[in-house]
This record gives C-alpha cells, structure tokens and sequence, in this order.
C-alpha cells in the first residue's frame, strides 16, 4: 500500500478520517497538535496520543515523502532546497530572509506546461502534480530545519511561486493553504500568504469565490497581447482582455490589492513606451507591481537582463503614473536564483 502524506490533511479532514475509528475531534486536535506545533518528525514521538492511534496513522501515513538531495546556502542567508520525490523526481524550495520575516517559495508541480519562454522552470515540462502534502511537506522541512538550528526561527510568509503553475493544481494548492494558515497548526496568516498565476482566468474566478484571504500575483510580463504572446504562449489562449476580466472580478469581490508581476528582458519589454503600455492597461486598477531584474538562463540565451538604467527608467515612468511599484530584491543570486536553474541542472549532470 503506498502511504499518503499526514500533511495532506487539513484537520478537518484528518477530524472526519479519525472518526470511524472511534476516536472524535479531541484526539484529531492532539495528532494536528504535535504535528504542527510540537513538528514532530516521527509518529511515535507522540506521547499523549493512544498507542492504537498512533498505530493507525503509521499503517495508512508517513511523515517524510520529500528527501533533501541538495542543498545551497547564499551569502544573503537564502536557503535552496533541492528535493527528492519518493517517486525520484525533484522539486526546489527556497527559504529568503527579509526585514520582516523568513519567507518560502514552494513548487507545486514536478515541471511546468505553460512555457513562458524565458523561465528555466519551463524547460522540463510536467511530469505531474504535487500532492497537498508534497507541498506542505515543503514548509514543514524547512521548518524543522530552523528547529534543528536552535534559534527559535519560525516561517512567517509563503509565496507559492516555485516550479509549476498553482492554478494548475488548484485542488492540493487549496488544501496547502488551509493547512498552513490553520490557527491550530502553523497559524501563518493568510495576509502573509501569496500565490502567483501566469493567468489561468476561470481558476481566478473559482480563486475569487474561495474568500480565502490569501493575496494574488499575476504573472503578467507584458503590456499587450503581441509581445505576451512571443514571450508566453498561454496568452493565446487566455489574452489579456479575458484575464483582466477575471482580475476585475477578483478586486471587485476583494476589495484587496492584486501585484502584477513583470520581469525585465533587455530590448524586449524594458523600455519606456512599454511603461507607458503598461500603465494604461493596469494603471485605474488597485495594484502593486512588481518589477524583477531577469536572471539569466544558459538555454534561453536570447534574453539578456535589463541594464540598471532601463530598470529605473522603467520604474520612474511607472511612479509618475501613480502606479505602486518596486524592484524585487534579488535573493540568493549566488546559488542558480532562476526558478527551477538547480533542478534542471541537477538533471542535465544526471544525463
């Protein structure tokens, strides 16, 4: 029997598992107890629960499905994780160090399908999609890693930004989030919680209809329909008329703020008519942008990052339209900082 993840479960599904078994939701309370308070990493390591219980979850669970198979430390403090799947595949996740906290970017797929032309996670298409406990596990083992270090350090941001796209694997990234921001478990607050798109609209709609306060991210990239298109192909099946659509209906049922995220290629997408495009396409809306100097990738050779003059210029031109924006703080760039650059990597010197 293959054993699923316990981290799978939210505790109102790990409730409802427990119950035919006669054990009712004073003991889900102390198995989700140790789990994410006490982060055990061993289920006989939970003393107040039943033995027979603790049984029973060791017959139909496991703790551990993701084994670390490298692991790159920067001299900013970023932490990349290479994992191993029980299956062989490999997944990253990256812990960063900001002002105001420890943030985790975590991957939801083994590859990705969009293609965006310029991301070394495109370059290894899906295999499949992570499990709701593949993902938690993420968090978890970055976690209990802060726990072995002894200095009391606690994830307190997420970003689900990593390999893959979440909107793709909406089900298990829900569950992900209903588990992480559980006020009985991890209790990471939702307004710390963010996830990207590249622009699935009908999933923006279901996103919306959630409630989940939980902030989006569109991965926009573009001002307009040609050149989205040349750099990401799911634009021809989602443009931007219907996924700013789908964005309105989010601000008008949020009332929250969305980031549109934009990475800078040099002569592509970087110069100021392209600011100009830009601010005119999401300048009414109640947005943040996000600008992010590109990280080059040796397979996609024919990008080149912005020179620092575009990049202000860029943003200058988006601050005197009002617009609210910053350059991302770049994280970890000693230790292959493009999404996905480790594990293809990894693969290629496997080859």
């Amino acid at each position: 029997m293959n054993k699923e993840s316990i981290y799978g479960l939210t505790f109102e599904q790990l409730e409802a598992w427990l119950l035919p078994y006669g054990y009712k939701k004073f003991w889900a309370q102390r198995v989700w107890d140790w789990l994410y308070r006490k982060r055990v990493t061993e289920f006989d390591a939970m003393t107040d629960v039943k033995p027979e219980c603790v049984e029973l979850l060791k017959e139909h669970f496991v703790l551990h499905t993701l084994t670390e198979h490298v692991k790159q430390e920067s001299h900013d403090g970023t932490i990349k994780f290479l994992f191993k799947l029980t299956d062989g595949n490999l997944i990253e996740t990256v812990m960063m160090r900001h002002k105001f906290g420890l943030s985790v970017c975590v991957t939801t797929q083994v590859g990705c399908n969009i293609g965006c032309s310029f991301c070394a996670s495109g370059l290894l298409k899906k295999t499949r999609d992570l499990s709701s406990g593949e993902i938690v596990e993420q968090i978890m083992n970055v976690q209990h890693a802060l726990d072995e270090a002894g200095n009391g350090e606690k994830v307190s941001h997420i970003v689900v930004m990593g390999i893959g796209e979440p909107f793709d694997n909406f089900e298990n990234m829900m569950n992900f989030l209903k588990v992480v921001i559980d006020q009985k478990g991890l209790e990471i607050a939702a307004r710390h919680i963010t996830v990207s798109t590249s622009g699935l609209a009908d999933k923006i709609y279901e996103f919306t209809d959630t409630k989940i306060p939980v902030n989006l991210a569109i991965s926009l990239h573009a001002p307009n329909n040609e050149l989205r298109t040349q750099i990401m192909k799911i634009n021809r099946a989602i443009p931007l008329e219907k996924l700013m659509a789908a964005v309105d209906y989010y601000l008008e049922n949020t009332n929250r703020r969305i980031t549109f995220e934009y990475i800078l290629l040099k002569g592509v997408n970087d110069r100021v008519e392209d600011a100009l495009e830009l601010a005119e396409l999401i300048g009414h809306k109640k947005q943040y942008v996000n600008l992010i100097p590109y990280n080059p990738v040796d397979e996609h050779g024919q990008y080149q990052r912005s020179t620092p003059e575009a990049i202000m210029a860029f943003y200058d031109t988006l601050k005197k339209k009002g617009l609210n924006c910053v350059v991302r703080q770049e994280h970890g760039t000693d230790i292959d900082a493009a999404c996905g650059q480790l594990r293809s990597k990894q693969i290629q010197k496997a080859q």
